[in-house]
């Protein structure tokens, strides 16, 4: 029968669902205030997809995990992404996730985890610092990476979002090229993220998350590492992938 995985994270919520050994559906949308809400939103659009996930096998994961009533258990982030970036990239490798609040890098051996390292103190380094930056330039995600990339070396030296927003009203004070400003925000977040990969065991590196579709990010990241940064249009998904694959394997499974 479908299994369901759900992960509800602190910007997008997001759904899964393997059928017949296959990955036969992926759903998206914005947690906004209530993750409760957000995954009463992921129940009705699954529906709408002759997939009931009060009545198949359902496994919960992420920041707002707890808030998925239908779900037959809650698994941890780690668990899961490892398992749907294993899925996705096959059994070896350290795997990076950055997501809206925090930044998690899983070492993978066979298919397993055997080791991780978590960013989850500081919103510097994850997709949040992104979307503040951005907010802040008046452009959105995909016009920053744009503009980065037409830049020229600019530096950000802070390591609080704050301060380093901050450093940004003062760069625009100063008369800095948009494109400048948002090179150093890209190169800042790319930075912080591999000082917290280096704590893994190297390549090959895989990215999920949010960012897996930000071409510019991923050729910084994977210049900054010295080895190429793999990913996929799915890889966003992987902390559901891994829920939907538990909940497969019957860890969940309703009596």
């Amino acid at each position: 029968m479908p299994s369901i995985g759900i992960d509800v994270g602190s910007t997008a919520a997001k759904a899964a669902v393997f059928e017949n050994g296959r990955l036969a559906e992926t759903l998206v949308c914005p947690t906004g205030f209530s993750s409760v809400d957000a995954a009463e939103r992921l129940a009705q659009q699954l529906l709408a997809r002759g997939f009931d996930p009060r009545r198949l096998p359902c496994v919960a994961t992420g920041y707002g995990r707890v808030a998925v009533p239908y779900a037959d258990r809650v698994v941890t982030e780690i668990t899961c992404h490892g398992k749907g970036a294993g899925f996705l990239f096959g059994g070896g490798g350290t795997v990076v996730d950055v997501g809206g609040q925090d930044t998690k890098v899983i070492v993978l051996r066979g298919g397993k985890v055997v080791k991780f390292a978590m960013n989850d103190k500081c919103s510097a380094g994850t997709g949040k610092f992104l979307e503040v930056m951005a907010n802040r330039l008046g452009v959105s995600q995909e016009e920053l990476a744009r503009l980065a990339r037409a830049g020229a070396p600019t530096s950000i030296s802070s390591m609080c979002t704050v301060f380093a927003e901050s450093e940004v009203i003062s760069l625009i004070g100063k008369g800095t090229p948009r494109e400048d400003i948002a090179y150093a925000v890209i190169e800042s977040v790319v930075e912080r993220v591999s000082v917290l990969v280096a704590q893994g065991k190297g390549a090959p590196y895989f990215l999920t998350g949010g960012l897996c579709d930000n071409g510019y990010f991923v050729e910084r990241l994977g210049a900054r590492l010295g080895e190429p940064v793999a990913t996929e249009s799915r890889a966003r998904f992987a902390g559901a992938v891994g829920a939907a694959l538990l909940a497969a394997e019957g860890e969940g499974r309703r009596s």
